[in-house]
């Protein structure tokens, strides 16, 4: 990328903007008021009119919910043209609208009158009789009726009284002892729990004015429905016009804003930003042709693409002395002020490149759990690549169900067909993940949703489980040895990214210190215990787990003594080196050894998944392990199954099941009743195990790349390159 400043004189902005617009490719840099003699621009004439249509044209585009694909290419529209028309529909629309609002708060009135009679409706009095009399005071509310009645047996201003109750509405009617007394029913009942309901203004039975307020409500819908098409047909005419309205008016309200961005005095202005270093020529000649000697176009800097922790700029001279040069002086030959600049330019805000990632269409999609962390800086290696390498292999080692995968696949596969933007990207996530879930879970056995269908497809399976059953703990020990393992891996490529970033922003000197080092710690610690030193002091499983994971084809007994002291003496020149160049990082030198454990957690959650969905299928279906074979779990379904079990003495019933209590031969009601809550406890079973799968896998695979492996040599911060100007997608630039 190249940095460059653009400069010139004020009665030319107008050009300039059109022309860097035009070329696409200016990435422009907000200056920040930093620099004396120098404040931020101001907007173009016309800005606020383009804006107020603008928000006219959106809000149209709402009302009318108008979608994306509802135009077509067509020519730009002059702005009289633009005007008329834009008028013409939003007078239209707002008319349309208006009866549409008033028409719903009608409904609205209706329904809520509606709501209003039930409780009347359940009394069954006709509204008539319950208002108008001059000696006796009626009351309607909810309330409980015994509470009611006697407090108005004990009110000494109440004569006698009457209380028609009618489901959870009653009706209060009661003389008062003094004729000219007012709210006497209302003051008798101020200790009871009591709601008091307004009598609506009509004479009919409840029943009938329901009635009269529905069919004004289903006129008022026809009404409305009415509008409705009316509208619909104005869409049908207007959205492309509205379309092309708002890409038009917003190219020209990004126009007229631009100079907001930009360095200015009271004639002349200053412009900077990014443009790929390729690109640099043809935007020079763009706005040198546009304007002419109006304006000067310099290269400030390159950029070079190191992965360091920040990019390397090399000054770019040229015959008038390049970024040292009074650029902006010397540009603008027609302003009456001239541009007084540290050395020869404003510079705007960060110096950081903005970063274009480009990961192509597998890998495109992982760079939202990187920018989740943070966009790469322009200098920093984009680890975009690693990340869709590792992530959906561990997502699928902690899960590993063919089952669960599928449906992760096709959650995936449907948020990637109907949605945009950042859904489409995480449904592809979720593909992937799927995938590699399903992958795994042929492996483990061809587990489907915790039951192992190489079992019920009565063929062999070299690998017998995930270590839930005593048969299969060799293997669930075998693969803690492989999550370690891949953690030495992982950790591994993040050093030697950091070496690489070190030494080429310092030399190799820095990088065997601050990098080199970690990487001698590391290894030499971690081949250290997976060595024959001291053998008694170690598990069995980290020198048997190679034999189980390859069947017997290759065992491990170890690395030999010596190479088991050499491992421990690189990692003590490590932490001689880290001293040197890093002291204070020494009190962190155990982390190697830490951050490589902290990759258990794939075993954990292996086991955690696999373990609750064995409760689940266990609750469900029943289960026995088989001491006389292979030791596994084997799941029970059946009453009859399950009675061979309790008959057979090598046969260990672990639990019955749910299921199990139904007995197709003598069909009952418990059993019926069996049979559906155990189906209902295995489906909410299953769907709680699917959905914590994505909070505990996901997460922590995001926790491994995250912490372990981008804390080694990523650091993030970076800007999107957004270069000045648009894709024109409604019109055509006539």
């Amino acid at each position: 990328m190249s940095r460059v400043s653009v400069t010139g004189s004020k009665r030319v902005i107008d050009d300039v903007i059109e022309a860097a617009y035009a070329h696409h490719s200016l990435h422009v840099t907000d200056y920040d008021d930093r620099y004396e003699g120098f404040e931020p621009g101001t907007s173009l004439d016309g800005a606020e009119t383009v804006n107020e249509r603008l928000v006219t044209v959106r809000s149209l585009e709402s009302i009318l919910d108008v979608d994306e694909d509802d135009a077509e290419v067509a020519r730009s529209l002059d702005d009289d043209e633009l005007v008329a028309e834009l008028e013409r529909v939003r007078e239209r629309v707002n008319e349309l609208n208006d009866e549409r609002d008033e028409l719903q708060a009608a409904i609205r009135d209706r329904q809520e009158e509606i709501d209003r009679m039930e409780p009347f409706a359940d009394l069954g009095i006709d509204l008539e009789y319950l208002r108008g009399y001059d000696s006796v005071e009626v009351v309607v509310g909810e309330a409980k009726p015994d509470a009611v009645e006697a407090a108005l047996a004990d009110a000494d201003s109440i004569d006698v009284f009457d209380v028609f109750v009618g489901g959870d509405v009653l009706a209060i009617v009661a003389r008062p002892a003094d004729p000219d007394a007012e709210g006497v029913v209302q003051d008798a009942l101020v200790g009871v729990d009591i709601t008091l309901l307004d009598v609506p203004d009509a004479d009919a039975s409840p029943e009938e004015y329901v009635a009269e307020l529905e069919a004004e409500q289903a006129d008022l819908r026809d009404e409305l429905a009415g509008v409705e098409r009316r509208l619909e047909s104005v869409k049908e005419e207007a959205a492309g016009f509205l379309l092309r309205a708002e890409e038009q008016l917003t190219i020209e309200a990004e126009k007229k804003e631009a100079p907001l961005s930009f360095a200015t005095t009271e004639n002349a202005f200053v412009a900077e930003g990014w443009v790929p270093t390729e690109t640099y020529p043809d935007f020079e000649a763009a706005i040198v042709d546009a304007v002419g000697d109006h304006v000067e176009v310099e290269e400030l800097e390159r950029a070079s693409f190191t992965p360091d922790g920040d990019h390397h700029a090399e000054p770019v001279d040229d015959e008038s002395g390049g970024a040292e040069g009074a650029s902006a002086a010397a540009a603008d030959r027609e302003a009456e002020t001239a541009v007084a600049t540290d050395g020869g330019h404003a510079a705007h805000g960060s110096d950081d490149p903005p970063v274009v990632q480009d990961n192509g269409s597998a890998a495109g999609p992982f760079e939202l759990l990187v920018q989740a962390f943070g966009r790469p800086k322009y200098s920093e290696f984009d680890p975009t690549l690693l990340v869709f390498l590792t992530f959906p292999a561990m997502f699928g080692f902690m899960i590993g169900d063919v089952g669960y995968g599928v449906l992760y696949a096709a959650i995936g596969f449907f948020m990637y067909s109907k949605f945009d933007g950042a859904f489409r990207e995480l449904g592809s996530v979720a593909m992937w993940a799927g995938g590699f879930t399903i992958l795994f879970g042929i492996y483990y056995g061809i587990d489907l949703f915790g039951y192992h269908a190489y079992q019920l497809l009565g063929i062999h399976w070299p690998v017998e489980g995930k270590g839930l059953s005593p048969a299969d703990l060799d293997w669930g020990l075998s693969f803690l040895v492989v999550s370690v393992v891949f953690g030495i891996v992982h950790l591994n490529v993040g050093h030697v990214l950091s070496f690489v970033s070190t030494a080429q922003q310092h030399d190799l000197k820095h990088a065997v210190y601050e990098a080199g080092s970690w990487l001698l710690i590391l290894n030499g610690a971690w081949v250290w215990i997976f060595s024959r030193v001291f053998p008694n002091s170690k598990p069995d499983f980290l020198f048997e787990a190679v034999s189980v994971l390859t069947f017997g084809a290759v065992s491990f007994g170890g690395f030999p003594v010596l190479v088991g002291w050499a491992g421990a003496a690189a990692a003590v020149l490590g932490l001689v080196l880290l001293g040197i160049g890093e002291p204070p990082e020494l009190a962190e030198f155990l982390s190697p050894v830490v951050n490589v454990i902290s990759y258990a957690r794939l075993m954990a959650v292996l086991l955690a998944k696999g373990g609750m969905a064995l409760a689940v299928n266990l609750l469900a279906f029943g289960a026995y392990i088989d001491d006389g074979g292979d030791g596994s779990f084997h799941f029970i379904f059946s009453a009859d199954y399950l009675a061979k079990v309790q008959e057979t003495a090598d046969y260990e019933l672990v639990f019955a099941g749910i299921t199990t209590a139904f007995d197709p031969a003598s069909i009952g009601l418990v059993g019926i009743v069996a049979l559906v809550g155990g189906i209902v406890v295995a489906l909410v079973g299953h769907v709680v195990v699917l959905l914590l799968g994505v909070t505990s896998a996901g997460i922590q695979a995001v926790r491994l790349e995250y912490v372990e492996f981008f804390g080694n040599f990523y650091e993030g911060g970076g800007r999107a390159y957004l270069p000045f100007g648009r894709d024109r997608k409604y019109t055509r630039d006539d």
